[in-house]
């Protein structure tokens, strides 16, 4: 092919009518729509099918983490219920928030935990102590779950006083009895010793006047003589 440099445009139109050009140009005109190809299998390989919904990467990591935020908040109020027999009084409550799948998990939970007193301060301390056996369950404990715990430990504490007070005021009693005992007692010691006196008075008379009534002339009726 002769190339003539005067006329640019001929050597433009020559150039392109050249077949092995022609062929280069189609063979770029491949690649570009293999490159289109790559692409859209390169986007269909970063989706993922996720609960029925093709879902990109970011929408995939979303869904991961909500499926751990998930199993992480269910173990947590199952903690709660196991260690609280007794006190927690009801399931578990979720809530929840929904997935770029469709899916709705749970994000958050509460479970409801009686503090309550008992009718004795040894009854209010073991209610207490199972609160807060309940309440610091999970791996995790929240900081609702510590200002329950809190409660229950300051329950405990007024139910100690409580106690405290109950058994100075039974030591009290038992003291105020056993003094009371000690005065009749007492007062039963004094009596019979009064008693006792008495009857070693009245023998002491009794026993004079027998001894008087030995030291006398004996007893010699009487004879009156009618003449």
């Amino acid at each position: 092919m002769q190339i003539n440099s005067s006329n640019p445009y001929q050597n433009y139109y020559s150039f392109n009518t050249d077949s092995s050009v022609v062929q280069s140009d189609s063979k770029y005109t491949n690649i570009e729509y293999k490159d289109d190809i790559d692409e859209k299998k390169e986007d269909k390989e970063d989706k993922e099918n996720i609960n029925g919904k093709e879902l990109d990467k970011e929408q995939v990591q979303q869904v991961r983490d909500l499926e751990r935020i998930d199993s992480n908040v269910r173990a947590h109020e199952n903690a709660h219920i196991a260690a609280g027999a007794g006190v927690v009084t009801g399931g578990a409550s979720y809530t929840y928030t929904r997935g770029p799948d469709g899916k709705m998990y749970a994000t958050a939970g509460e479970v409801p935990i009686a503090l309550k007193k008992g009718r004795t301060p040894e009854e209010t301390i073991a209610n207490a102590r199972q609160v807060v056996a309940a309440a610091m369950a999970p791996a995790d404990p929240s900081p609702q779950d510590y200002k329950v715990a809190a409660s229950a430990a300051q329950m405990e504490s007024q139910a100690r006083v409580e106690m405290a007070q109950e058994k100075q005021k039974e030591q009290e009693e038992k003291e105020a009895k056993r003094q009371e005992d000690n005065d009749k007692k007492d007062e039963r010691i004094k009596e019979l010793d009064k008693n006792k006196k008495f009857s070693d008075e009245n023998y002491k008379r009794f026993y004079d006047s027998y001894t008087k009534n030995q030291n006398t002339d004996s007893y010699a009726p009487k004879l009156d003589l009618v003449g």
